[in-house]
């Protein structure tokens, strides 16, 4: 079954609802955003969760131990990184790691599997132009990553595509943020309860195992 990841959790009641709905990992945006939260506010919403779910902190070319102190303080089971951080970086972070490629600057194939990590995310791009024709690119480029280790997909999807992206990316997880928000930073409700039945009903799913 697919894992489910609900991005840019701001508030308990958020969190709850999400794991409620079968949520598998939670993401807390550290860099500047109308998600950002603060480490103290992490920290006192994983106090609250119940266990086997992912706490997992989002960082953007942040100090290497600035990421060690904040995963330390609010107990994160996994860094995801969106910003330039290469090889070397990752690697001091392996196994808790997650690396981001972006649509709008996505090295080699050779290139992204030389990262030491636990999983690979593929996402759209800041700015760059977004369509069904671009999406599906990096829908087809997930499938192909997918055999060398983990790939969690992201970007524009929503609970009306995702069940179509999972059949064409076949990824190992699947990661919302805006498509299931009501504002930035509130999550709706019903959105995310939609998106999570969607992607858990799914048959598709990657052919790498972990």
């Amino acid at each position: 079954m697919v894992k489910v990841k609900i991005c840019g959790i701001t508030n308990l009641d958020d969190a709850l609802a999400a794991v409620q709905y079968g949520a598998d990992a939670l993401g807390f945006v550290f860099a500047n955003s109308p998600r950002q939260v603060t480490a103290d506010t992490v920290k006192n919403i994983g106090e609250k969760l119940p266990p086997f779910v992912y706490k997992v902190g989002v960082f953007v070319n942040s100090k290497l131990a600035a990421v060690k102190e904040t995963m330390s303080y609010c107990n994160l089971d996994l860094a995801q990184l969106h910003g330039d951080e290469g090889p070397e970086y990752c690697a001091a972070l392996f196994p808790k790691v997650v690396k981001v490629f972006s649509s709008n600057n996505m090295p080699s194939r050779a290139d992204i599997i030389s990262y030491k990590v636990a999983a690979y995310m593929l996402d759209i791009g800041k700015g760059s132009v977004f369509n069904e024709d671009e999406q599906e690119k990096l829908w087809q480029l997930a499938r192909q990553l997918g055999d060398n280790s983990p790939v969690i997909l992201a970007g524009g999807l929503s609970p009306e595509n995702v069940a179509r992206a999972i059949k064409i990316a076949r990824p190992y997880a699947v990661d919302v943020s805006s498509g299931v928000e009501s504002e930035p930073g509130k999550k709706d409700h019903n959105k995310m309860r939609a998106f999570i039945s969607a992607a858990k009903s799914s048959e598709h799913v990657g052919t790498y195992r972990i």
